[in-house]
This record gives structure tokens, sequence and C-alpha cells, in this order.
């Protein structure tokens, strides 16, 4: 198992699925979503598997304050790749598998 869990200092659901994961004793690789952000492949991937939907924070600050709501889907998938803060966390990678947010009924079942 691969994991690899994009998530941010700043959210308990990221800190809940750390301690998930580390209850179980399954190594997995952290990255602080903010400052790093994901690749443009890492992207493609996820959004293959949950949707551009999911991975959009609504309810954060930064998606008012860049008028998120008010764009166009080109537009909008651009902005989210310029701004990492806009992601909903965590996402959590095992391979071409992935999930957004604390679900730790899926992740069971890649164990």
């Amino acid at each position: 198992m691969n994991i690899q869990i994009f998530g941010s200092s700043k959210s308990f659901d990221s800190k809940k699925a750390e301690r998930w994961f580390k209850e179980r004793r399954i190594r997995y690789q952290y990255v602080d979503l903010p400052s790093k952000g994901l690749s443009l492949r890492e992207y493609l991937s996820v959004k293959q598997k949950v949707g551009f939907e999911a991975l959009v924070d609504e309810k954060s600050r930064a998606y008012e304050q860049l008028y998120m709501a008010y764009l166009t889907p080109e537009a909008r998938e651009e902005k989210l790749l310029e701004h990492p803060e806009l992601f909903r966390t965590p996402i959590v990678r095992n391979g071409r598998e992935a999930t957004v947010g604390y679900q730790p009924e899926i992740w069971a079942v890649w164990e």
C-alpha cells in the first residue's frame, strides 16, 4: 500500500485521517496541501476518481473571495490549481484510488 495524505494543519479531518492510519500502523506520506499543492498529474488522477465538485471546498473563505461560484468550469479548474486552499481536505490516495474527506470505511477496504 502506498498511501498519500494531502491535508492541512488547520483541518481536523486531516488530523483524524493521520491518526486513523497511525493507529493501524499503516505507513503514509503526508503532504501539506496549502504550501505544496497538487501536481497536475496528481490532480487529474484524483479528479478522475472523485470528480471536480468533490474536490472544491465551497465553505472556505477563499471560495468566496475568489468568486468561484461565478466562474466558468474551465476557469474554476484553473483557479483551483492556482490556489490549493480551495481543496477540500484530506485527499487520501492509494495508487489510483482516491478519497476526499474523512472516509475510514473506504480506507479499511484498502488494507
